[in-house]
């Protein structure tokens, strides 16, 4: 059992909360039995160690065992040394240091298309960018909309937050783990893979001509949705680099709506739209 706070390797734990520490080693930090329980099930390899305290042991038997089954070593630590280990004010017992899972973007869109697609082999359908998305809550839910629409890929544009953010990975809710995501692209290079790879591009924006919901506008087909930075939207030359801007409509009395929920309507808008066309 690991029981001292001050341990070398607890302060090693610790500094992962750090952007430049996370960059140095290579490693990022899972928390709570969500997130590492995804890690463990579905990307084993990219988990380097696993801390719990006696009590998420016994409460989370089904980590601990899959952790041992996929080859990653279980330390039991004191509820004092897990505390030292996160920022968090009251951790779960449990947490994970874990490689990078991101991928580059052909790879993300390659995979993308043979695990998340519902058109096997054939690229993907459904795709999200952020392009200068600076909250991490924000980046974070994002991706768990995107997971639960089953779109195939995430895409940060390089100006966007660092999806290793302890923040970012707790606001996945686990699904950081379950579809590629890329981080670090130039918008420009992110425009021209998704064109290659067959995808239409469309800008999320208040400023769009085009208004969600409208029958001229097909979300059937293979496409992408950019969405802007939370306070500014996305910039006039991104907008005019799309295919098509699009409006989500205010039909109330409220001035907009934050990134993540525009997000999840733009995204299940396509998804319900997919879906019907395929079933």
């Amino acid at each position: 059992m690991l029981s001292n706070p001050r341990a070398d390797r607890v302060r090693a734990v610790r500094a992962l909360s750090r952007r430049a520490a996370r960059s140095r080693a290579g490693l990022f930090l899972a928390e709570g039995p969500q997130s590492v329980r995804e890690a463990v099930r579905h990307t084993p390899r990219a988990v380097v160690d696993l801390y719990a305290t006696g009590a998420g042991l016994a409460r989370h038997t089904e980590i601990a065992g899959e952790a041992h089954e996929n080859g990653v070593r279980v330390t039991e630590v004191t509820e004092d040394v897990l505390a030292a280990m996160v920022e968090t004010e009251a951790p779960q017992g449990v947490l994970a240091v874990c490689r990078p899972v991101d991928l580059p973007l052909a790879a993300a869109l390659e995979q993308g298309s043979g695990a998340h697609s519902r058109r096997r082999g054939a690229g993907p359908l459904l795709v999200v960018v952020l392009a200068h998305v600076r909250d991490p809550g924000n980046a974070g839910t994002v991706i768990r909309c995107a997971d639960a629409a089953g779109a195939d890929a995430v895409v940060l544009t390089d100006s966007s937050v660092d999806i290793y953010n302890p923040k970012v990975v707790r606001s996945t809710a686990g699904s950081l783990f379950h579809l590629p995501v890329v981080v670090g692209v130039p918008f420009d290079h992110a425009l021209a893979g998704l064109r290659a790879a067959g995808c239409r591009v469309l800008a999320a924006d208040a400023s769009g001509t085009t208004t969600l919901g409208d029958p001229a506008l097909d979300l059937t087909d293979a496409h992408a949705w950019v969405m802007g930075n939370e306070a500014w939207g996305l910039p006039e030359a991104l907008r005019e680099a799309c295919d098509e801007v699009v409006r989500v409509p205010i039909h109330g009395m409220a001035e907009s709506l934050n990134l993540a929920m525009a997000a999840t309507v733009c995204l299940y808008a396509s998804a319900a739209a997919q879906h019907s066309q395929s079933g």
